[in-house]
């Protein structure tokens, strides 16, 4: 049994049946409802930052709302080993049902959580025990999909059935979003942000009904059904996949030279472009979700495109320039949407530089997940009032106390170390009243204006990011399937595919936002898309294999 790609071609199998079709579908549709209940608390992040880590300052909260929604995404490797074993050892049908049953139960809990008013801490406490089963149910999700629909598929045909799992997720998100849009619309965000926010989780409950109708009605997988009948299936996926070392290699290079590109240049597309929006250039959460929304729909199609391309073409060719493309271009591509979104913003930053001149040995890294830390040094509590004002600024080396320059205009800083509470406030007011002052001279806008948004722009920025999205993800789940026999094939590329969503891409909002945090500059946080998608570009073209012409039937 070899895990490297096999190059023999056997005779096309005829289309698909109408059966296999309806089969397919049913497993798309239930994907979509999966991906809809782990994308609300990616939308509703600045909320659940309020509502459950209220103790904490609000760029520690923020950025510790997103920890949360990573959580989920860090034990997603792990999810994918526990139902990746199931999916070989005993079915593809049987396992979707048990991880769409725990994803939906987690989500429609969320709806009903007490929050840090009413039960302090062990409120975030709660949230994050329901995001890490949420993680290991979709760990065994996509795997299972991808290798359930790639299954069914024609040969010659597994780029082009494969990407519509691809477009479950993005519909997910859209779908997500409309739901938000449309409570938000209805009740007002005042209310929605109050407790109108637990009704697109408790809404969660009607769509894992429909879900687990559509999953029974599914068949077994024929690759699967064959193999079982010939009794030839694993009886340890998990040795067989990560214990011998021709099998090991390649998850290695599908993680590095594949998956973890992908994953930043989705996340980048989708969720770090959203958060762009909303917390670094200061759009009106509705508006920026619309946005979004629009791109989505723009961009959906390209899914199919580029999966029904990279039966002709490759895989690899299409993967690659996605990544290669998104490297070359993000630093550039979110300049301009600044220049779109706010573009006060954009000119403020041009004419009237922000610094702060301080002691380097004076500066923390500004992150307090506990609350229990306190910011007291002049050059802590200078870049603390910048981030928390989403303000763009540079660090100068200097001596003494801390001091931001805005233009030509400079507020010397101050120290709280030795000041009684009373004293350490009024010191605060004063520094705020004049940075404030400072900034709004120097015309740095509070929020960006609704009437200078050229949004026809920014969808066309964020539809390119989305693109990219398209390129790197439609032909992915093909490309994954193809690389491994079908008795370790849901273990084997869950793991790479899940390590590469799970931390290196379920990881980016996070870390950028903390990059953003430590070194003041908001495009910063671009330097980790940027760095791994360049390094998946080089590892893919040296040592990614090119699978669209193997067997996948051939591979027990």
């Amino acid at each position: 049994m070899t895990a490297a790609p096999t190059r023999s071609v056997s005779t096309p199998r005829p289309g698909m049946s109408g059966e296999e079709r309806k089969v397919v579908f049913a497993s798309s549709l239930g994907t979509v409802f999966e991906w809809y209940d782990f994308y609300l608390y990616g939308a509703l992040a600045p909320i659940i930052a309020k509502q459950f880590f209220a103790a904490l300052d609000t760029n520690s909260a923020f950025i510790f709302a997103l920890l949360a929604f990573a959580a989920g995404f860090i034990v997603r490797p792990f999810g994918a080993l526990l139902f990746g074993r199931l999916g070989d050892m005993i079915g593809r049908k049987y396992t979707f049902l048990v991880t769409i049953l725990i994803m939906g139960l987690s989500t429609f809990i969320v709806g009903l959580l007490p929050n840090y008013e009413s039960i302090g801490v062990l409120a975030p406490v709660l949230l994050i025990a329901l995001r890490l089963l949420q993680g290991l149910a979709l760990g065994g999700e996509y795997g299972g999909a991808a290798t359930y629909v790639a299954e069914h598929a024609p040969q010659g045909k597994r780029g082009a059935y494969t990407s519509w799992i691809q477009i479950t997720a993005t519909l997910g998100l859209f779908l997500s979003l409309a739901v938000i849009q449309g409570l938000q619309r209805m009740m007002g965000e005042v209310a929605f942000a109050d407790w109108g926010w637990r009704l697109p989780f408790l809404l969660s409950i009607v769509l894992l009904a429909v879900s687990i109708w559509v999953r029974l009605s599914m068949n077994e997988s024929p690759a699967f059904k064959r193999m079982k009948e010939n009794g030839r299936t694993s009886r340890a996926p998990i040795t067989e996949s990560f214990g011998r070392w021709r099998n090991l290699r390649v998850v290695i290079l599908a993680l590095l030279g594949m998956t973890a590109g992908q994953a930043v240049v989705w996340y980048t597309g989708q969720f770090f472009a959203l958060f762009f929006l909303t917390h670094a250039l200061k759009v009106e959460a509705t508006t920026a979700n619309l946005l979004i929304a629009c791109s989505l729909l723009i961009g959906t199609p390209f899914f199919v495109i580029f999966g029904t391309l990279s039966d002709r073409i490759g895989r690899k060719p299409i993967i690659m320039a996605g990544c290669l493309l998104a490297a070359a271009t993000y630093w550039p591509l979110f300049h301009a949407l600044t220049d779109a979104a706010n573009p006060d913003l954009a000119r403020a930053q041009a004419s009237s530089r922000v610094t702060v001149t301080a002691d380097a040995r004076e500066c923390s890294f500004l992150f307090n997940p506990t609350g229990a830390a306190r910011f007291t040094s002049s050059c802590d509590v200078a870049k603390q009032l910048l981030a928390g004002a989403s303000v763009s600024y540079d660090v100068l080396p200097g001596n003494g106390l801390a001091r931001i320059a805005v233009g030509d205009r400079v507020i010397d800083s101050h120290d709280l170390r030795g000041l009684s509470a009373g004293e350490a406030r009024v010191k605060d007011e004063a520094f705020r009243r004049a940075v404030t002052d400072a900034l709004e001279q120097a015309g740095y806008p509070k929020r960006a204006d609704p009437a200078k948004i050229d949004s026809l722009r920014i969808v066309a920025i964020l539809s390119l990011l989305m693109i990219y999205v398209t390129m790197v993800y439609g032909p992915i789940a093909a490309a994954l399937v193809e690389l491994f026999p079908t008795r370790i094939r849901y273990t084997s590329m869950s793991l790479p595919y899940h390590i590469g969503n799970g931390w290196f891409g379920g990881l980016l909002p996070t870390a950028a936002f903390a990059i953003v945090a430590q070194t003041g500059n908001m495009y910063n946080g671009l330097l980790y898309p940027i760095v791994i998608a360049g390094a998946t570009f080089v590892i893919g073209m040296l040592f990614l294999p090119e699978t669209k012409n193997v067997d996948i039937y051939a591979r027990d």
